[in-house]
């Protein structure tokens, strides 16, 4: 990377097509990374400006200004005044909808009042038509003193201008503020706060006062300067507002010599549209029949790929031990590495399929109508439809499910959004269902066109959300917090999905799952091959004392290897750690072995399918079942000889994961946002409660 490559922050409001304009950029040289100090995911990648010029491009949280009212719009803020870190840009990119121009131009003014190069990209024009909407370009760029470009990022159009305007920007002198907020509001007071300093924009100072955030450029002396600007609390309000009237007044006289909007040739297709989806009655019924068809095709259109996966890594693990000298590194290799891997791989055609269909509905402008749908609902339970957001993204993971919850302003509503969203199954969970489901539902159709294994995991995900919703009403019949909040959301446009921008949500995600669970797995198989191959003394017994016992002496050669490798395992460390927990668990109708991959899914959910792989393909020596799913079919209860995994063990195992609470990760985070261990943990002990009771009365009824 050329250290002279231009450092250029992508900035505009929600829903303008800005994570489109990133994608045709950068294309797939991004990666996600966090913003300095904040676990906030940052996007990050690299363009080809020119032959000779490159720049990295940073997505910026999409912001309505940035006078910062959630955590995610304060980085838009910090990252524009902190000029003395290597994270400030050269040039700013603002995006903005061809449609909703004058509420974007608000936050394109106030960047330019920084005085940092800026160049606005006007998207969605091949909408133009439609809309009769006409734009004089040339008057609009004198007029705002800025490159303007029009662009359709969808359609890949203007994006050779938008580089070409980023050059022409950079090299350009210093640009010029677009609203002189000083001469309207207050003359006096904004003079005195510039004396302050002469190296900082009098916009700068103005940000720095109202939202008290300082760069490290700024002294003790000059910091306690600004902060005495502060003091009258009501006058700050008084100027703000001043200065947003102050700005629209501009804008609109800009607006009115350069944007035309023909309405007679616009087209009301939305909102024949919204009235179907969302309706008090027609609304719900699509909604559900979209989550019907997503988990229908999770197990339809997966099952052909994840069983090649399945064999695939069966076929390399036999194939290694068959080629490989016997040994502790084949062991290590064929028993522990390579099924607990191909236990997380197997996976990768369901989520990713999850994956698309999220996508495809941001994509389409559906799930800001699913938020509103859900609103009435939401508060009923202490709840708004912003909670709609994190608890559907949770879905994905419920890490940056509950750092969604940022976007929720009022405290109570958060936090029992926080508390409530590990309900809400994840794609880690989802290798557990699909295993479970697999082995003890049939794979048959009801209905003639209804999957049965499908119709099962949406029902489990409705299980998971209807214990959120229910836990989030008593907890706002519980907590005494003050709650008073307004329910604001723009309603995008429908638009048909970008392909482009699909692929690349569900590559970055699935990639993400797969290193992250990965590493996670390779870790703990490793350690499980080790407490799993080794124990103490009756370990290095057990051989000679199965081969010794008289009972084994009518044994054939496979059945006495299997007795041993069976002994071998409930002597190891491993063995001996899932003796101790097994009366804990076996009321829910669980062995030691089960045990263990409880306490290891701690880690991660989907290790429960990796510790399993691992357990029984030490203790296995049989040909025939090669693939976990098949050991896991195969194991037996040797107390009532029947399958270890009947249709009782497997729905207890279900229950127990809807309601358990998710992974050690997840409470890092919840600590993180809520600041306290407390919440964490009534969320951990109160989670494994309702798992274990709820577990338990369910296979003591199916059993």
């Amino acid at each position: 990377m050329s250290k002279n490559a231009i450092k250029v922050a992508l900035i505009g409001n929600p829903n303008t097509g800005k994570t489109s304009l990133f994608n045709q950029l950068t294309g797939l040289t991004q990666k996600v990374g966090n913003y300095p100090g904040v676990t906030v995911d940052k996007k990050e990648g690299i363009c080809k400006l020119s032959e000779k010029q490159t720049a990295i491009i940073t997505d910026l949280p999409g912001t309505y200004s940035i006078n910062p009212t959630s955590l995610d719009e304060s980085i838009v803020l910090k990252t524009l005044l902190k000029k003395d870190i290597k994270e400030s840009p050269d040039v700013i990119l603002v995006v903005a909808d061809v449609e909703n121009l004058k509420r974007n131009l608000l936050l394109f003014s106030q960047i330019k009042d920084l005085e940092i190069p800026t160049v606005l990209a006007i998207n969605m024009v091949d909408q133009m038509h439609k809309k009769g909407i006409s734009i004089d370009l040339t008057a609009l760029k004198e007029e705002l003193n800025s490159e303007i470009v029009l662009i359709s990022a969808r359609k890949n159009e203007g994006i050779d201008a938008v580089k070409s305007a980023i050059i022409k920007s950079h090299v350009s002198a210093k640009a010029q503020p677009m609203c002189a907020v000083n001469h309207k509001i207050d003359p006096a007071y904004f003079d005195k706060l510039k004396e302050i300093s002469s190296e900082h924009s009098l916009y700068e100072l103005w940000l720095m006062v109202t939202q008290k955030n300082f760069p490290n450029s700024i002294s003790e002396d000059q910091k306690q300067q600004l902060l005495a600007f502060n003091k009258d609390v009501s006058k700050l309000k008084r100027y703000q507002h001043k200065e947003t009237i102050y700005r629209y007044q501009e804008i609109n006289k800009i607006l009115k010599k350069t944007y035309i909007v023909d309405k007679t040739k616009a087209t009301d297709l939305r909102s024949k549209l919204d009235k179907i989806f969302t309706h008090k009655i027609f609304g719900y019924v699509i909604f559900f029949g979209i989550l019907l068809l997503i988990f229908q095709s999770i197990f339809d259109w997966a099952s052909v790929p994840m069983d090649f996966i399945d064999g695939i890594f069966a076929g390399i693990s036999q194939g290694l031990k068959d080629s490989l000298a016997p040994g502790v590194f084949t062991d290590l290799l064929t028993d522990g590495i390579i099924p607990g891997i191909g236990g997380v791989v197997i996976f990768i055609p369901q989520i990713a399929i999850l994956f698309m269909f999220i996508a495809i509905l941001e994509e389409t402008g559906y799930m800001s109508r699913v938020v509103f749908l859900m609103d009435k609902i939401m508060r009923k339970f202490g709840m708004s439809g912003k909670s709609v957001i994190p608890l559907i993204s949770g879905t994905a993971c419920a890490i940056p499910a509950v750092m969604a919850t940022r976007t929720i302003a009022n405290w109570k509503e958060r936090l029992i959004t926080i508390l409530v969203t590990p309900f809400t199954t994840c794609s880690a969970r989802l290798p557990v269902y699909a295993i479970l489901i697999a082995l003890i539902i049939p794979d048959k159709k009801i209905l003639g066109f209804l999957n049965l294994q499908g119709l099962t995991l949406l029902l489990l995900y409705a299980l998971g959300f209807a214990t959120a919703i229910i836990s989030a009403y008593i907890l706002h019949k519980t907590l005494k917090i003050k709650n008073t909040s307004f329910f604001v959301i723009e309603m995008p446009d429908y638009k048909k999905p970008s392909l482009k921008n699909v692929f690349f949500d569900v590559w970055e995600k699935t990639k993400a799952f797969v290193f992250g669970a990965g590493k996670i797995i390779l870790a703990i198989s490793i350690v499980l091959w080790f407490l799993a191959s080794s124990g103490p003394t009756a370990y290095e017994n057990a051989e000679k004392n199965v081969i010794e016992n008289v009972d084994n002496q009518q044994l054939s050669e496979k059945e006495l290897s299997q007795k041993v490798a069976s002994a071998k395992l409930e002597n190891s460390y491993i063995g001996i750690a899932g003796k101790t927990i097994e009366p804990v668990v076996k009321p829910l109708g669980y062995d030691w072995k089960i045990g263990i991959a409880l306490i290891t899914s701690f880690a991660a959910r989907e290790v429960f399918v990796g510790t399993l792989a691992t357990i029984y393909s030490v203790e296995s020596d049989d040909e025939n079942t090669t693939t976990i799913k098949q050991k896991m079919a195969s194991e037996i209860n040797p107390t009532t000889g029947e399958k270890r995994f009947n249709f009782a063990t497997g729905m207890s195992l279900l229950v127990f994961y809807a309601f358990a609470m998710q992974c050690m990760a997840t409470l890092a985070i919840v600590k993180r946002e809520t600041k306290s261990w407390k919440w964490p943990l009534i969320q951990l002990f109160g989670m494994t409660f309702l798992a274990y009771v709820t577990a338990f009365i369910t296979y003591q009824i199916l059993s």
